[in-house]
């Protein structure tokens, strides 16, 4: 490769630097400690790709399933506020958060193997920090102000009126897209048709609610347009949670220091194998795609979101210099050291298989959860009464319908027998569709039946096909009997 080749394989700049003022030039922190910009060159190449795909699979995810209904009932919805939550369709209650409990744990869980297996993949290509910044935020600057020198170049100037006017339109139009993140962001807890309200009464009509949205307009922006890869480096806790988890034989983000060292620059027609050189020809390209700014070639990094990009980077310029790719690239430290083709290991298997399972039991708690939920109180100060041979206790009693569907219902006492319901009135009890149902009933039992003064009762609730979807034990009172 010719010199002019070379300054192309080393991004344009015209000069070498010194690696170590290189690296220090382009790090998020000096060495006083004060932030560095991070100017990322725009990748391209077979993984960004992949990662383009997969981001807008997601962001057309984000911004369509507010408006997505199962049922009648939204497909996600985290009302907090007046405690309405619904989960693919299936409406949640307070009353069911030991399931919600159950499946942040084995989530937590799924996060643990997930990463211990396969690193820190979550973080570059399905975080929403990193699919907003890299694929809205970044793109937006990409076009507004140029690839990673034409930037530098631009905060460099004076004040003029290109910078001006290139500035202020990005920061404008992140602005909006701050606002219309934090828009649908709302939707998800209190739904769309909540928020088009909202907007069509103005800020007047709601001043708590109008306050909150430019609170959270204000945080993305600030995030987006300022804080950017900090929420990863310094931040985020997953990353070091990372830094326990992986092990030799967790999949990341890897630099071949075997092939690759010892680094030298590029010689058209050299014999680098005989001069004892590696294949990394000291390019720094894999530095300058770097999102957070740091050297893959110095090992495994907690900054490291595994986001691919020096992978491309690097896979282009060995292209380019006809040696193979893969310097950089997916593989476990062992695979690295060892020189080892990967392998599918009895290890990963057995996390895949595991994952596979936390994910069945997540989807069991989602949907296999009773279609009713039945309480039977005794109204405070009341007792019994005895009439005709019976004794007869009152009870309020609240259903709660959680399917999509109308309910007709009975009740039935299950435990002990003989006892007699009667109602107030029907004894088909309608009860809508996720809402919850009031009434009051007598139960009777026989006197001879009764031994204690107060005894242990179960009341069943069955549906008109005599399917019980609901139990509920209480107690029944009587008159005291001396027992001899």
């Amino acid at each position: 490769m010719s010199d002019i080749e070379e300054t192309e394989v080393r991004g344009g700049q015209g000069q070498v630097l010194d690696p170590e003022t290189y690296r220090d030039s382009i790090g998020t922190m000096d060495q006083s400690g004060k932030r560095k910009w991070v100017y990322p060159r725009k990748p391209k190449g077979k993984y960004t790709n992949y990662r383009n795909l997969v981001s807008y699979i997601l962001l057309v995810i984000y911004f369509t399933v507010p408006f997505m209904k199962i049922n009648g009932n939204p497909l996600i919805l985290f009302n907090v506020i007046d405690r309405e939550f619904f989960i693919f369709g299936q409406p949640f209650y307070p009353q069911d958060f030991f399931i919600l409990t159950l499946g942040a744990i084995a989530s937590l869980i799924f996060i643990i193997v997930f990463t211990i297996a396969f690193g820190r993949i979550f973080c570059g290509w399905i975080c929403p920090q990193t699919i907003f910044l890299e694929m809205i935020f970044r793109k937006i600057e990409y076009l507004i102000e140029g690839d990673r020198n034409r930037q530098m170049k631009l905060d460099r100037q004076e004040w003029n009126s290109e910078k001006i006017w290139k500035r202020t339109l990005k920061w404008t139009v992140y602005l909006v897209i701050s606002l219309i993140i934090t828009h649908f962001m709302l939707m998800y807890i209190v739904g769309y048709k909540e928020i088009f309200k909202i907007i069509s009464e103005g800020p007047f009509a709601h001043p708590t609610n109008f306050i909150i949205m430019i609170l959270f307009t204000a945080a993305f922006y600030f995030v987006f347009a300022w804080f950017r890869e900090q929420v990863c480096t310094l931040v985020c806790p997953y990353g070091r949670l990372q830094g326990v988890l992986i092990d030799k034989d967790t999949i990341n983000v890897f630099y071949d220091f075997n092939r690759g060292e010892n680094r030298a620059k590029w010689r058209k027609g050299e014999d680098r194998k005989a001069a004892g050189k590696g294949d990394c020809i000291d390019c720094h390209q894999c530095v300058v795609v770097c999102p957070t700014g740091i050297d893959i070639r110095d090992g495994q990094q907690l900054e490291c979101v595994n986001c691919t990009a020096c992978i491309d980077a690097c896979d282009e310029v060995m292209e380019k210099v006809g040696l193979p790719k893969g310097l950089i690239r997916y593989a476990s430290e062992n695979e690295i050291e060892k020189q080892t083709e990967f392998k599918f290991t009895g290890r990963m298997k057995g996390f895949a298989i595991f994952l596979v399972l936390l994910v069945g039991f997540l989807g069991y708690l989602l949907y296999n959860r009773g279609e009713m939920e039945a309480k039977f109180i005794k109204p405070a100060g009341s007792t019994f009464f005895v009439r005709d041979g019976k004794i007869t206790n009152t009870y309020n009693y609240t259903f709660l319908n959680k399917t999509n569907e109308k309910k007709l219902v009975t009740i039935k006492v299950i435990e002990p027998k003989h006892g007699e319901v009667i109602y107030s009135a029907s004894s088909k009890i309608p009860v809508e569709r996720d809402k919850i149902t009031k009434g009051t009933i007598n139960i009777s039992f026989p006197e001879k039946e009764m031994n204690l003064s107060k005894q242990n009762i179960t009341i069943g609730v069955y549906d008109m096909k005599g399917k019980l979807v609901d139990s509920y034990q209480t107690y029944f009172e009587g008159p005291f009997k001396l027992q001899f």
